[in-house]
């Protein structure tokens, strides 16, 4: 096999977690309109239906990063796949909702493994010059992944056939087992564990050679200059700014409202009064949106910076939002503004999945120091799969107390809120090394620490 060949299969089967974690989450708001059918539901049990998915997620991305760090980014990935097609089959055959909330939660617990690996073992395995890219690959697996569930619903829906939709998750599932035999593990893990020869072969394919050497310079100082466990690094003082800033990113990426659209798109355009073959439809064009807008973030990343985008989303998203709003609430619902729905959920899609969508899954990886990467990005991906816990299981009591106006009003704020952590928080990553962004936020963070303190005792003196 080719070399070129073999660095985009890698490529692809390491991002490929992201297709299930976007299939998984995204054929729920098909599926949601015909289980009723054979399983009853109430409010509160949909909701249930939804977010148990999450709550496995929490407990995914927890073990999943710390697993990853102490035996190796592969190993675990295997493991996540067995569990991805138990827990697809096992929604499948649900007979009963104790059943089917059980088995969310199983598959669950891989989507929130993929979520804090995939980004990881795509960082870890990037060179520098195309790590922004390269990153957005588990995104754009994501909305693939989105897109794939909306056109099974699309297809499924005239069959009422909302078995067929959960169980096909099955199918990627086993082409990501399959995959494990064409995916090396970290040359960062490998250098950690003293494997220098082994990453270099690998960096033989994924990295330019004039490359190869300054980049495994750079992982050997690093690790050399480490003598702390995974646990000590994260209890050092200097990381928790890093923690903070990772779990905002996460927070806001859920906050600002995307997976209301993602799970509930049919029910939304549903009550803002079309039909459910034009909902279905509708949601098929937001997934294809998600796709087309996912692959200009893959373009620009690396050109704009991930700052940059950041700022500029947020404009948009909170734009987007704020004028759906004002548009219900002074014309209320009608065949009309059911269509003008779709059209500011368009728009909103446009800048989110260009942005906030891409970037943070970029980003987490990148703020944390090699050996506690893995735990550190399980730590913030839990973070973020409770906020979007949180906010799916929320969004359908708000939506039958409140009104779809006033639900994407709260949603429009929290937008606004996300340009000013965007704006004064976060640091921008563009060009530099894992290496190097670790050493920059380390002394960064030292500095003003060290800064506060000499002034402290100035204050006391």
């Amino acid at each position: 096999m080719k070399t070129s060949t073999k660095k985009y299969m890698i490529y692809f089967f390491g991002a490929l977690g992201g297709l299930l974690y976007g299939y998984d989450t995204g054929v729920i708001s098909g599926a949601l309109l015909f289980i009723n059918n054979d399983i009853p539901l109430t409010t509160l049990t949909e909701g249930l239906v939804v977010s148990m998915l999450l709550l496995g997620a929490i407990f995914g991305s927890a073990l999943s990063g710390t697993c990853s760090d102490r035996w190796g980014r592969r190993k675990v990935v295997f493991v996540l796949s067995i569990i991805f097609i138990i827990g697809a089959l096992s929604c499948a055959l649900s007979q009963t909702i104790g059943m089917l909330i059980a088995s969310r939660v199983i598959l669950g617990l891989a989507v929130g493994g993929s979520t804090a690996l995939v980004p990881v073992y795509l960082s870890e395995m990037a060179p520098t010059k195309i790590r922004g890219t390269l990153g957005t690959m588990n995104n754009l697996m994501i909305v693939t992944g989105i897109l794939l569930a909306y056109i099974v619903n699309y297809l499924f829906t005239p069959f009422e056939a909302w078995r067929w939709m959960v169980g096909l998750a099955a199918v990627p599932a086993v082409l990501l087992l399959i995959g494990i035999a064409f995916m090396p593990e970290s040359p960062r893990w490998l250098v950690k564990r003293g494997r220098e020869e082994e990453a270099k072969r690998i960096m033989n394919i994924t990295h330019d050679p004039e490359d190869i050497e300054m980049e495994l310079a750079e992982m050997k100082q690093g690790e050399a200059e480490k003598k702390e466990t995974t646990l000590g690094v994260l209890k050092s003082k200097w990381i928790r700014p890093m923690l903070l800033i990772g779990v905002g990113l996460a927070i806001f990426q859920q906050a600002v409202g995307i997976n209301t659209v993602i799970y509930y798109a049919p029910t939304i355009f549903t009550k803002a009064g079309l039909g459910t073959s034009a909902s279905a439809l509708g949601t098929l064009g937001i997934g294809v949106l998600n796709v087309i807008m996912c692959i200009t973030a893959m373009i620009l990343i690396d050109r704009v910076g991930r700052k940059k985008l950041l700022i500029w989303g947020s404009v948009g998203i909170t734009l987007s939002l704020a004028a759906l709003s004002g548009v219900l609430l002074t014309l209320g619902l009608s065949s009309s503004t059911a269509w003008m729905t779709v059209v500011f959920l368009g728009v909103y899609i446009v800048f989110y999945q260009a942005t906030w969508g891409p970037v943070v899954w970029v980003l987490m990886p990148e703020l944390f120091p090699s050996k506690a990467r893995g735990a550190a990005t399980g730590f913030t991906t839990l973070v973020l799969s409770a906020a979007n816990l949180i906010v799916s299981l929320v969004f359908p009591l708000m939506l039958s107390a409140m009104g779809i106006a006033w639900v994407f009003m709260i949603f429009s704020v929290i937008c606004l809120l996300s340009f000013f952590f965007a704006f004064y928080m976060v640091p921008e990553t563009k060009g530099k090394s894992l290496e190097e962004i670790e050493a920059s936020l380390k002394n960064r963070f030292k500095r003003k620490k060290n800064s506060q303190s000499k002034v402290l005792n100035e204050r006391t003196l």
